[in-house]
């Protein structure tokens, strides 16, 4: 959905000019289907020579509506679009300053329709709107009025649409994207119906295999990059192949980090080379010995013990946790990276503190362990993260049990919940893995999240 703008000021400096008109029409890619035009009062003098230029004067605003009056007609018009101008930093900077003395972030991804002439209609002498609109049979009965140059505007997005096979991704608008090499069963229409909302995506070849897995906060933005325009052999080759997309919508962008790293590692699509392998071969392990020494061990994952985290390889776990026992002052022999029985090689070096030869005490010894394993959790033993769900009464829900991902599931706004625990009734199980710790934890660094239950 785009939305396509144009402003009337009092002048061009946005620090002293305010505006005097402004039109918008709401645009769904094909045609317009609403539409805000009127007059603002800017409070402010118009010059005679913006008066000469637009055709508006003092006189006409003097009874038009301040721009707080009509705000609110801007903010839903806006809603859940694109916004669309030509020179659109003019006008949508304006807008925003507008918003901002009212005490509003206005905020929205713009498409200039100057820049994205340039890329698809070139070789003109000028893209001023009036120069580029006589060049290309455009007509405009109202020019320097907000109405008039909008409705100019509107017609000229619908042939840089055309010309871009009706598809443009607001988050790389000037980007071409070209049919040339899609499969002849992928039409753009399926494309133009994906939606542009948070989920995990599918791709198949034209026997229905599955060759790429992905997730996205705009679904629909993301395969128009995928298929545009690729410069590698990979995306060259995928764009060919690709029959045929799915999705699935998952509210929370947490869940959908989630179920594409469980689901690549389990289906190992063909262009998902540098996440299809599954990254938990060996485990960190720990447990009391009978002296109560917490010991540390790397081992091969059973899938019965849940690590406190995996590595790829033995080598790569034993190169991160010589790094741990430095930076926690933890004892070789304890962490069964040294084979002796009169201390470990540290402790004859006077580093490790003697753990390993009992001169240090078990319970200064695990205190410093169990910061290092506090530190591969997610910093909750036992938590519900709340987030986004799919619809608006709904809530997406992941469980952190004993220092370990359970799953993540769904339950609506009204479901009674009497425990904590009762959360475990909505979630489908999965593997904690490094994968997912790092997925989680980062979540929760960005707080992205609605709300947390620690229990």
């Amino acid at each position: 959905m785009y939305v396509i703008v144009d402003i009337e000021t009092t002048g061009g400096n946005l620090n002293n000019g305010k505006i005097t008109e402004i039109a918008i029409y709401r645009h769904d890619g094909n045609k317009v289907i609403d539409e805000f035009v009127s007059l603002v009062n800017p409070d402010s003098y118009i010059p005679p020579f913006i008066s000469s230029l637009t055709g508006i004067t003092n006189e006409m605003v003097e009874s038009a509506p301040p721009f707080y009056q009509v705000a609110k007609d801007i903010v839903e018009i806006c809603k859940d679009a694109v916004f669309v101008a030509h020179n659109a930093g003019f006008d949508y900077n304006f807008i925003k300053a507008e918003f901002k003395s009212l005490g509003f972030d206005f905020s929205m991804p713009t498409v200039c329709t100057v820049k994205l002439s340039r890329k698809l209609l070139p070789g003109h002498a000028s893209y001023s709107l009036g120069k580029l609109c006589d060049a290309l049979g455009i007509a405009n009965g109202a020019r320097h009025r907000a109405a008039g140059d909008a409705l100019a505007t509107v017609e000229l997005f619908e042939l840089l649409l055309s010309k871009n096979n009706g598809l443009i991704n607001p988050e790389d608008p000037y980007t071409e994207f070209s049919a040339d090499g899609l499969h002849p069963q992928l039409s753009i229409a399926i494309i133009k119906e994906l939606p542009n909302e948070t989920g995990v995506y599918y791709i198949h070849d034209e026997n229905g295999d599955l060759v790429y897995i992905g997730k996205s906060k705009k679904i629909r933005n993301r395969i128009i990059t995928h298929l545009g325009n690729p410069k590698t052999k990979k995306g060259l080759e995928m764009k060919q192949k690709a029959a045929s997309i799915s999705c699935e919508l998952t509210g929370s962008e947490l869940i959908a980090l989630l179920k594409e790293s469980q689901e690549i590692k389990e289906e190992k699509p063909r262009y998902n080379r540098a996440q299809r392998r599954s990254r938990n071969q060996v485990g960190l392990y720990h447990y009391r010995d009978r002296k109560g020494y917490l010991r540390l061990i790397l081992k091969p994952n059973s899938g019965v013990e849940i690590p406190a985290t995996t590595f790829e390889s033995l080598k790569e776990g034993r190169d991160q946790l010589f790094k741990w026992i430095e930076e926690y002052e933890l004892c070789q022999q304890l962490c069964g990276l040294y084979d002796g029985n009169n201390g470990c090689f540290q402790y004859q070096l006077k580093t490790c503190r003697g753990a390993c030869v009992g001169e240090e005490l078990d319970e200064a010894y695990n205190l410093r362990v169990n910061q290092l394993l506090t530190k591969l959790s997610y910093g909750y033993n036992n938590v519900v993260i709340m987030d986004k769900g799919r619809s608006n009464d709904e809530i997406g829900i992941v469980i952190i049990e004993n220092g370990r991902y359970l799953g993540w599931g769904y339950i609506y706004e009204d479901t009674v919940i009497e425990s904590p625990k009762e959360f475990k009734d909505h979630i489908k199980l999965y593997n904690d893995n490094r994968d997912t710790r790092v997925i989680i934890n980062q979540y929760l660094r960005q707080k992205k999240h609605k709300k947390l239950i620690p229990y």
